[in-house]
């Protein structure tokens, strides 16, 4: 035991603190994919079906060393809209993931988007460690299996949720028509 447990509240003030882990990771993970989402819809080269820098010419680049090259011939049918399919995944992915707000949907979202690159795009890399999507895909993994506990939007809709079930059904009543259905006082 460490002089910490040993204590009084020592052990509670680690598990406070502990239930805050993944909040770098969340905030990290979300100003990246929203980074990553910008940067890509505000470079005009990037957008483009050819030429240096485009989102065409980096998939033909990868696509004979990609594992999976299907993938690749698919968003070569139209690279603009393979780029533009990214770039506001990455942004939903990173603002939800900010927000908490569908935080596990979100988090796979982003598992996902890093999946598919790392099977094309830094598939080659080698090492394979030396590719950057593979820890991408592999730091989503705690937000798809925890989501936001804590800070987000999730958390407050669940608090919001145990609160109703707490009072019981009788206590909820919608806050549209004043005065609730069957009273009488809408429209007045």
């Amino acid at each position: 035991m460490t002089s910490q447990e040993n204590r009084p509240g020592g052990g509670e003030r680690r598990d406070g603190v502990a239930r805050y882990a993944l909040l770098p990771l969340r905030v990290f993970l979300g100003v990246t994919f929203v980074y990553a989402g910008f940067d890509k819809l505000i470079d005009s080269s990037f957008m483009k079906d050819a030429g240096a820098g485009s989102v065409g010419e980096m998939m033909r680049a990868v696509r004979d060393s990609s594992a999976l090259p299907a993938l690749v011939d698919l968003s070569l049918k139209s690279p603009a809209g393979f780029g533009y399919a990214i770039a506001l995944g990455e942004l939903a992915v990173g603002i939800g993931t900010l927000l908490g707000l569908f935080a596990r949907l979100a988090a796979l979202g982003g598992a996902l988007i890093s999946l598919s690159l790392w099977l094309t795009v830094s598939w080659a890399s080698d090492p394979y460690y030396y590719g950057n999507d593979l820890p991408y895909l592999m730091a989503w993994i705690p937000l798809v299996l925890a989501g936001a506990p804590l800070l987000s939007v999730d958390a407050r809709w669940r608090a919001r949720r145990r609160r109703v079930a707490a009072a019981g059904v009788s206590a909820v009543r919608p806050p549209w028509p004043p005065g609730g259905v069957g009273s009488g006082t809408a429209g007045r």
